[in-house]
């Protein structure tokens, strides 16, 4: 005998809605809505609700695949920060997505594009994905800041963390070096220097210990106000800043962060390549009021 609440039209959870897929990238995860066939307009309410880890399904972004808006790409992909804010840019968001319509498509190469440039992306392995994420901007106004001044020595800080790198890979960022990341809270200092005046738009605020050479320990407080496991345009970013800084001379670093690591390769062109893992989680419908 069927349970009542599947059953009775009056409930107004019934599961017939639009469907999702949930993945992630080193446990950055994402809710994927594919929009390519019938459009999807998310409210601030609505993509709030769907992130939140409590009430809805749960996310760090919430992904909006549209049709797209130019011969050479794919398609194009918009990103919701759990607050409902539309972002530039997400390297791990980026992963997933070409690693669906890589399979998709079984093309060896899909290029898509984000509000914050066009980003091709390859298979390289199995649930392995490199994505070019394009050059490294590093001009005051490109972050943007809100007054010219030297990106490679900003002069701001909070506690031990003092005199980051300015850069933007997409999203604006700002790279702290220390010699122990280990002894820094970056939960106490991240959401007052994403929020500092300097930033016209905040910034993701990395902390970045180099390990030798060729390895680097990153972590990394993301707009809007959190913590994350992963950052793929922080990793990328971050390999920048060493090389800006003159810490390191390799092309190709492994960036390890909380929840596991990417390859990043600078090549002689600007280009920065990121390589890294994605997950599939599962599958569902976004629940609608009947």
């Amino acid at each position: 005998m069927q349970h009542s609440w599947l059953s009775d039209k009056k409930n107004s959870l019934i599961c017939v809605g639009l469907p999702f897929i949930k993945m992630h990238g080193l446990r950055n995860d994402f809710v994927i809505v594919d929009a390519r066939e019938k459009p999807y307009e998310p409210t601030v309410a609505e993509i709030i609700h769907i992130c939140d880890r409590r009430e809805g399904i749960g996310a760090d972004e919430l992904l909006v695949v549209e049709s797209s808006r130019s011969e050479k790409t794919y398609a194009f992909l918009r990103i919701f920060n759990p607050d409902g804010n539309e972002v530039e840019a997400c390297g791990n968001a980026t992963r997933c997505i070409g690693w669906l319509m890589l399979k998709e498509s079984d093309l060896k190469e899909v290029v898509i594009e984000t509000i914050g440039g066009m980003l091709a992306c390859h298979m390289t392995g199995e649930k392995l994905v490199s994505v070019e994420m394009g050059k490294v901007r590093t001009e005051w106004h490109e972050i943007p800041l809100s007054q010219e001044i030297d990106t490679l020595h900003l002069k701001i800080g909070d506690g031990p963390l003092q005199d980051p790198v300015g850069m933007n890979i997409g999203n604006p960022h700002a790279v702290f070096f220390v010699d122990d990341l280990s002894a820094v809270n970056l939960s106490l200092h991240g959401l007052k220097l994403q929020k500092n005046p300097l930033f016209s738009e905040e910034a993701n605020i990395g902390v970045a210990q180099l390990l030798d050479a060729r390895t680097l320990q990153l972590s990394v407080w993301e707009r809007p106000g959190v913590l994350t496991t992963a950052c793929g345009t922080g990793a990328c970013v971050a390999v920048a800043a060493a090389h800006r800084r003159g810490l390191t001379t390799e092309k190709c670093m492994t960036v390890v962060m909380p929840a596991g690591s990417v390859e990043i390769e600078l090549k002689e062109n600007g280009m920065i390549i990121m390589t890294g893992p994605v997950e599939t989680c599962y599958a569902g419908y976004l629940p609608v009021n009947k």
